[in-house]
């Protein structure tokens, strides 16, 4: 079966006026895009966030009528906003593929650090003897290809390397597919725990346990039931805004002399979220970078 793609580039005042039409022709799906390659960062509850021009894609399962359907949405267009003229619509044809293949024949294993491999559940481990922590992501955001997600898997890595995670308890916080805290497992850590508010997330973290061979190490529950008590390893990969708003709790959550690392950030968050875990007790280093995004270490300081 072929999809019908219908595209157009588009002011963002016009872009829901554009979508309604295209919903009204039927369309499977409508994306808005950056047309520009300019950032946007964490919008705010209930807001709809736009670029200064944004590429509208509309799908359909299906190639007939194309033209006739673009003369409709035209004339709609004319009728809503007959003021301004109706953006250029291209057509596109797209072939059906495999898309779950593809995804997976583009999911290469990765080495993170010294001694730590992410191998996709489908392929072989590159070496034997390292420690390989085989993932299926399933719907639930944690493959090791992001940035955020490798910079905090490299500082796994390096603490088991210094000998600071073995025999220690770990907790994951927002764990998607569990890559963080069976990565810490697999490393040495003692246990972990993993907590999220995606049904999905734990039950894809539950079954990579299972693949790995820790599923007794690893604790699952949403953040509501998140026990009240100190790990000498926290890690939470999410996002600025939520990790600014959970400081009291993540920071708490760090035992004396604990180690902490956060991520999910874009560089020019870092000082909000550095001024959030400083004012919560913890001592903060200055940010690891990669790719725009950054990593936050911190720890609480051993009482007196």
């Amino acid at each position: 079966m072929s999809w019908l793609q219908l595209k157009a580039r588009i002011a963002p005042d016009h872009a829901e006026i554009l979508e309604h039409l295209l919903m009204e022709e039927g369309a499977c799906a409508i994306t808005l895009q950056d047309a520009e390659d300019q950032p946007l960062f964490e919008p705010d509850l209930g807001s709809t966030p736009l670029w200064s021009e944004t590429v509208l894609t509309g799908l359909w399962d299906g190639t007939e009528g194309i033209e006739a359907m673009r003369e409709r949405v035209k004339a709609g267009w004319a009728a809503l906003i007959p003021d301004e003229p109706c953006p250029e619509i291209e057509v596109e044809i797209l072939e059906d593929r495999d898309w779950a293949r593809e995804w997976m024949d583009g999911f290469e294993p990765l080495k993170m650090g010294q001694r730590l491999w992410i191998v996709p559940s489908w392929h072989d481990a590159p070496e034997q003897d390292a420690v390989n922590l085989m993932l299926d992501p399933g719907l639930a955001f944690g493959t090791g290809t992001h940035p955020t997600t490798a910079l905090c898997l490299e500082w796994l890595d390096g603490l088991a390397v210094d000998g600071k995670l073995a025999q220690h308890s770990v907790l994951d916080f927002g764990c998607g597919s569990g890559i963080l805290a069976i990565a810490a497992l697999k490393l040495g850590a003692v246990d972990a725990l993993g907590t999220d508010i995606d049904p999905q997330a734990l039950q894809a973290s539950r079954e990579n346990a299972q693949r790995n061979d820790v599923s007794d190490q690893l604790t699952l529950c949403y953040p509501d039931r998140l026990p009240d008590a100190g790990y000498q390893i926290v890690v939470a990969n999410i996002l600025a805004g939520p990790l600014v708003e959970l400081a009291p709790q993540i920071a708490g959550s760090v035992a004396p002399g604990g180690l902490l690392a956060l991520s999910g950030i874009l560089a020019p968050q870092a000082g909000e979220v550095l001024e959030a875990y400083r004012e919560a007790g913890l001592i903060m280093e200055e940010p690891t970078e990669r790719d725009g995004w950054v990593r936050l270490n911190g720890q609480r300081p051993l009482m007196g």
